[in-house]
């Protein structure tokens, strides 16, 4: 039998809980569901980093931000890297990207992919050339109905988001579909593996007017107490500082929300042209889905919009589907932890190849026959000195947008923020800061008790078992993964002992 095509379907800045499956009370999800019921839903995902670049590199690599040395959005994926591109081209398949890139950038990496068709927040790149086929849309016209997307109106100065009523297949979302729809017609002969990469529901938060009339009536504004930053650590309330919606009119944050959970479900509508086009041409049983995003969005809770670099769920906790019927379990839902990492490592096990020495990821469970786990970890930060509230008072109010724009790169290095996860527990330490003068406060949340991680339990008695063991697990996970390439050892002749020489 053949080895299966693979697709991997990935949304940015998509939550777990911006769909009905995880939760969400008013965005539904049908195309996912579908693909949740031809697979295994995994309930309890993380990434490995809640940053664009660190965690598509990640993905790819199979290992974490802190070995593969792109903990930035300005470090993309080393030359020596080893991926799941590599391992693919050299089975002979046709590698494609459709949609988002903000991983590749080495001459050698880009080489590999035979179909290349670039789409970024604002449309198509600058400069940017299809490789392997052409937009199926007239270039003038998506870049036409881009045009919002460049010159958003101004909304408030923490946030912007716009309704538009451009021609919706060429949207980036409709683009993205359509493309990966005529990609599957072209190469449904040959073996594939596609990455399928859309945009959205990242900002800019605009979305055709369909969509944001599907969600305007029902999105609903996440409670949190008034209190809740008082006692958090100082990255945390600088971050709420920046990002924070208090001051804006309920019918603007509405506005925001519903741009924001349009785009999810425009963004489904795709992953369902996807499939529909898997099942026509009959390539559904050869070809393992997976679903996933790169990390989450606040989208309104613990009082903030977009993103930044602490570990509440919100941007950690993301959705993962990985789907092949005939061949893996249908319609379960996992609840062992699992990890952005584990995802190239479970495809190459389902297509029966070697997973590189390198990588830190394992095999899922329920979709192979590995064992389930209790943990999983995220990480944020490169070591750099940390931006306090003395720092963002420097700069002019209102904060906003602007500043967090101005601040952007000094906060996406700071620290070596580090973030260990059970189903019950979750713990977040930063030994860069606990070293510095500023001995910034650990964070530890009961999940059961505080789903919304709004009491930080860190200084609680009654918990100071559950604090030692999270800091043992975040400890052996530092050292089980510090040195992830492998180290040319002797030829076995050397391990073969002669008493006589």
């Amino acid at each position: 039998m053949a080895r299966p095509n693979v697709i991997v379907i990935m949304t940015d800045q998509m939550k777990a809980t911006a769909s009905h499956l995880y939760g969400n009370p008013f965005c539904e999800t049908p195309s996912l569901a579908r693909l949740s019921e031809e697979g295994v839903r995994f309930e309890h995902a993380c990434t490995p980093h809640p940053l664009c670049v660190p965690a598509r590199v990640s993905l790819w690599t199979g290992q974490y931000p802190h070995s593969h040395g792109s903990r930035r959005n300005e470090t993309f994926m080393s030359a020596d890297a080893v991926h799941a591109f590599d391992v693919w081209k050299g089975e002979g398949f046709h590698l494609g990207l459709i949609g988002k890139n903000h991983c590749f950038a080495e001459s050698k990496h880009l080489a590999l992919f035979d179909t290349w068709c670039e789409m970024g927040h604002g449309g198509r790149p600058a400069g940017s050339h299809t490789k392997g086929m052409d937009w199926v849309r007239p270039v003038a016209a998506i870049d036409a109905a881009h045009a919002t997307r460049r010159d958003m109106p101004a909304i408030s100065p923490r946030f912007s988001y716009a309704v538009s009523d451009w021609p919706e297949e060429d949207y980036g979302s409709a683009v993205i579909a359509t493309q990966a729809a005529r990609f599957l017609e072209e190469h449904r002969r040959d073996p594939f593996a596609l990455w399928v990469s859309f945009p959205d529901p990242h900002e800019p938060y605009e979305t055709p007017r369909r969509y944001w009339e599907m969600m305007a009536d029902r999105v609903e504004i996440p409670l949190h107490p008034a209190d809740e930053f008082d006692r958090a650590p100082e990255r945390n309330r600088v971050l709420h500082a920046i990002l924070g919606i208090e001051e804006d009119p309920v019918e603007h944050v509405e506005g925001l929300m519903a741009a924001y959970y349009g785009n999810v479900r425009f963004v489904d509508d795709g992953v369902g042209r996807i499939l529909d086009a898997l099942d026509g041409l009959g390539l559904r049983e050869n070809t393992i889905v997976v679903f996933c995003a790169d990390h989450g969005d606040f989208a309104g809770e613990h009082g903030m919009q977009c993103k930044g670099g602490v570990f509440y769920d919100a941007l950690a906790r993301i959705p993962l589907i990985v789907s092949w019927p005939g061949h893996v379990t249908q319609g379960i839902v996992d609840t062992s932890m699992a990890n952005l990492v584990d995802v190239v490592p479970t495809l190459l096990t389902l297509q029966g190849l070697v997973i590189p020495a390198s990588m830190h990821g394992r095999p899922l469970p329920t979709v192979t026959a590995a064992t389930p786990r209790d943990v999983t970890f995220s990480e944020y930060g490169a070591g750099g000195p940390p931006f306090t509230m003395d720092d963002l008072r420097a700069l002019p109010q209102p904060w906003g947008r602007r500043a967090l724009m101005r601040t952007l790169r000094w906060r996406e290095a700071e620290g070596r923020r580090k973030m260990v996860r059970t189903r019950e527990w979750k713990y977040i330490h930063d030994p860069a800061g606990s070293t510095s003068s500023r001995g910034d406060t650990d964070e530890l949340y009961d999940l059961r008790a505080d789903p919304w991680e709004q009491h930080n339990r860190i200084d609680d008695p009654a918990c100071r078992d559950v604090l030692a063991d999270m800091r043992l697990r975040l400890a052996d996970w530092s050292i089980q993964t510090e040195d992830a390439r492998p180290v040319p050892l002797p030829e076995s002749s050397y391990y073969i002992l002669d008493a006589d020489a």
